[in-house]
């Protein structure tokens, strides 16, 4: 079985997703790494992670993960969780930030005036719970997982592609955004899969025999 490095930038609850892994995927090696030799020499990376853009991209190069994260998303089967997706794209509104600029794009906060929900009531910000997630094209992570599964959200920013073509779903709350993204070795989601019951169980899975 394979090895599986969760890249550690010092943001988020590792373990969690580092747990949900070790779970369906018992004979794997899992790892938590903040060594670049280690994600390196993986054969699977998952980039996770939750807190402020500003402090994620500041913590990533303080640790020298940069060049490490941009081999790995070029060159390996690569699951981008929360942060981990929004610091794939070029610039957040959040701090005023450039991310890793692997796709083009901005990572947007909720607009305010458009944060109503169909009977009127205003809806929160950061969005907080358990919403569907509607397949917007065939991937393998998506096998055996219903079209409208429910997973679960944490965050206040999603990503805005400039390709649409990569949008592999959407959620609604206020407006739709964009709830995962793919393209070739990577695929990257706004929710947490480790977080998400048996929905979430079951990407993770299909992450582990995915082969791009």
């Amino acid at each position: 079985m394979s090895t599986v490095a969760i890249i550690d930038y010092g943001m988020g609850n590792l373990r969690s997703v580092a747990k949900a892994i070790e779970h369906i995927a018992p004979a794997a090696t899992v790892v938590v790494t903040a060594d670049p030799v280690e994600v390196l020499s993986a054969d699977r990376v998952v980039f996770p992670g939750q807190g402020a853009m500003p402090d994620c991209m500041g913590e990533l190069d303080a640790r020298g993960l940069r060049p490490a994260v941009l081999e790995a998303a070029r060159s390996k089967p690569f699951l981008g969780i929360c942060i981990g997706q929004q610091m794939l794209f070029e610039h957040s509104e959040e701090g005023n930030v450039p991310g890793l600029g692997i796709f083009k794009g901005e990572v947007r906060r909720f607009p305010a005036d458009k944060m109503v929900a169909a009977d009127g009531s205003r809806l929160k910000v950061p969005h907080m719970g358990w919403n569907e997630v509607w397949q917007k094209q065939a991937h393998p992570l998506w096998a055996n997982i219903e079209d409208g599964a429910r997973f679960y959200y944490v965050h206040s920013y999603y990503v805005d592609p400039a390709d649409p073509s990569i949008i592999a779903a959407t959620t609604d709350y206020g407006i739709p955004f964009t709830g995962a993204v793919a393209q070739a070795n990577i695929f990257a989601i706004q929710f947490h899969p480790e977080k998400s019951a048996q929905a979430g169980l079951q990407l993770l899975s299909n992450f582990m025999s995915w082969k791009p």
